[in-house]
């Protein structure tokens, strides 16, 4: 008995089309499905988005190509047909070269090169190489947009500092953290050694955000980053300090005099 490769079955829906689409759920899943017979894969998951005007996120895609579908055990994804997966053809080619780095085909039932010939193999790589160039570009505009809104002090993503958290893209103090921060910069300018700082946080019932004691090395991330903590902000080593738009919670005039 010829034993089956594993396969996704991905659909999508527009649902302000769906009385007037051609195929639906039930007729894609009939198309990958004889697909998937006659070239030996066996669909053991499938994934439907179902979009709309108002919202045009795609969870289940995202979770194909950013979260947990890998290879073993999945071996390929099949679709109906390209405009599925993406009606831009360089967002195609970008998530063809996603999949295609995690070893996972992308199949499609409209497709009619066949796995291992010539002209599979040369679209193959025409098209990884495409979708590295897309890749790099928005690797490129992703980082210049980053740079500009840091350069006007606003946050442009990373790890959250200790005291602060992000709501609606932006640095907002955190309650529950900010009383460490002061706690930190209070003993540090009394010349209190770090590790002490953190054996006396630990000695007050306080623990790092992973429910772990606090160690020297957490108090020195915490005052290395002293002028973000009076308002100051920069992404990134290149970058020079900047007002920020976030809320201080260290007064300058005032930790200038404990200095």
């Amino acid at each position: 008995m010829i034993k089956l490769k594993n396969a996704v079955g991905y659909i999508r829906i527009n649902s302000n089309e769906l009385s007037d689409v051609e195929f639906g759920i039930e007729e894609q899943k009939q198309a990958i499905l004889k697909y998937a017979n006659d070239n030996g894969y066996g669909i053991v998951e499938w994934k439907i988005d179902t979009v709309n005007g108002a919202n045009d996120s795609c969870p289940e895609l995202n979770e194909i190509l950013y979260g947990d579908v890998s290879n073993p055990p999945f071996e390929a994804v099949i679709i109906f047909e390209n405009d599925v997966f993406a009606h831009d053809i360089k967002l195609f080619f970008y998530y063809f070269y996603v999949l295609d780095k995690k070893n996972i085909k992308l199949l499609c039932t409209q497709q009619n090169f066949a796995e291992g010939d010539k002209v599979a193999n040369a679209c193959h790589d025409l098209i990884c190489y495409v979708a590295e160039q897309e890749r790099r570009n928005i690797a490129l505009r992703t980082g210049r947009a980053r740079s500009i809104k840091a350069s006007c002090g606003g946050y442009s993503g990373g790890r959250c500092p200790y005291g602060y958290k992000v709501k609606a893209g932006r640095l907002v103090i955190n309650e529950d953290e900010r009383p460490i921060v002061e706690y930190v910069f209070k003993r540090y300018d009394e010349h209190i050694p770090m590790l002490t700082i953190a054996d006396e946080l630990n000695d007050l019932g306080y623990r790092t955000r992973k429910g772990t004691k606090l160690h020297d090395t957490s108090v020195r991330s915490i005052v290395n980053n002293r002028p973000l903590y009076e308002g100051m902000y920069k992404y990134g080593k290149t970058m020079n300090w900047v007002k920020g738009v976030h809320e201080p919670i260290l007064n300058k005039n005032n930790t200038d005099e404990n200095l």
